[in-house]
């Protein structure tokens, strides 16, 4: 009998289409609410065809060894997949799938919230709030900055990037952007924007939004010497990965004032905080929420079923990021 692991409950649709494919019996959903305990995944992955694992799972060797050979199909619930060790999966033959494409305009909405939180104040000021101090309306009280009319740089000008950037037009932004390769002309023109250095673009962007894949190149490219080039007024956005960022530099700099303020959706050893950031009340905190809307989350679980029903029903996946594989 086909046996496909779930490693925690998605939404309904994608469960669906695993259900109808193989019945009900033929699908573990793990029961726990958070990630699953390595020694309770190595047990529980023993026998399957299909792995559905989360961002949060290392899928590595040890554990496509103790699935078994029967392993075809690594479907990772992501766009991400960091987590999985995908020459390991390629060395065993196993084909590795992610959920590209349908999060960009929600993470990209969730980065310009926490743009405008950050500038606003708007965490320091719902915290004042909520705690039954608020004195009522001052002159000089939680003054934020300005978004309208500033510069917007884009660390990373893939889908998101351009995502995050069309939205700046409505606020009338100059766009900078530092990225492996230019885009193409006629969307630098649409989005008003100019392809600069990485010096360039800490200097001059008002808000510096990173969109760049975790990489050995990109890990801590935003550090202690990056935070001191830029403006004193400025933002830093983060829904990238927690590693391109040094969270202990960035605590230190949002203290000591180096830069006005962050917003963060992603950090370096989740789900755990550097505890300095906890200090922060110029640094928005978002727990990893850019793809949680009702809709991207459901067409993700769409996806990552599709591609482990077709694989084991011997078609081609529609998202396989090791297509060697496919290639025999």
């Amino acid at each position: 009998m086909t046996r496909v692991l779930v490693t925690r409950a998605i939404p309904e649709r994608g469960l669906q289409l695993l259900y109808d494919a193989f019945g009900k019996d033929a699908v573990t959903v793990a029961p726990q609410d958070g990630s699953m305990a390595r020694a309770d995944l190595l047990a529980a992955v023993k026998g399957v065809d299909a792995l559905l694992p989360m961002l949060s799972d290392a899928v590595n060797g040890e554990l496509m060894d103790a699935a078994g050979p029967q392993l075809k199909v690594i479907a990772n619930y992501a766009v991400g997949y960091n987590n999985v060790d995908v020459k390991a999966a390629t060395e065993r033959g196993i084909i590795v799938t992610n959920t590209p494409g349908v999060l960009t305009e929600t993470t990209a909405d969730l980065a310009w919230a926490l743009l405008m939180a950050a500038a606003r104040r708007i965490g320091e000021g719902e915290r004042l709030t909520r705690s039954g101090q608020w004195a009522g309306w001052g002159p000089m009280q939680l003054l934020g900055v300005d978004v309208y009319g500033k510069t917007l740089g884009i660390y990373g000008m893939g889908r998101i990037g351009q995502a995050v950037a069309r939205r700046g037009l409505g606020f009338g932004m100059k766009v900078l952007y530092t990225s492996n390769r230019r885009i193409d002309e006629a969307t630098e023109k649409e989005l008003n924007a100019l392809q600069v250095d990485k010096d360039m673009l800490l200097e001059e962007s008002d808000f510096l939004s990173l969109h760049m894949p975790l990489t050995v190149d990109t890990r801590h490219c935003i550090g202690a010497a990056e935070l001191a080039k830029m403006k004193k007024t400025a933002v830093l956005v983060n829904t990238a990965r927690g590693p391109v960022v040094d969270e202990a530099a960035l605590a230190k700099a949002l203290q000591d004032g180096v830069i006005f303020a962050a917003g963060l959706d992603v950090f370096e050893e989740e789900p755990t905080i550097h505890p300095e950031l906890y200090k922060c009340e110029n640094a928005v905190i978002a727990p990893h929420l850019g793809s949680a809307s009702l809709e991207t989350r459901s067409r993700m679980a769409e996806i990552a079923a599709g591609n482990v029903v077709r694989v084991l029903r011997g078609e081609e996946p529609t998202t396989c990021v090791n297509p060697a594989v496919l290639q025999g």
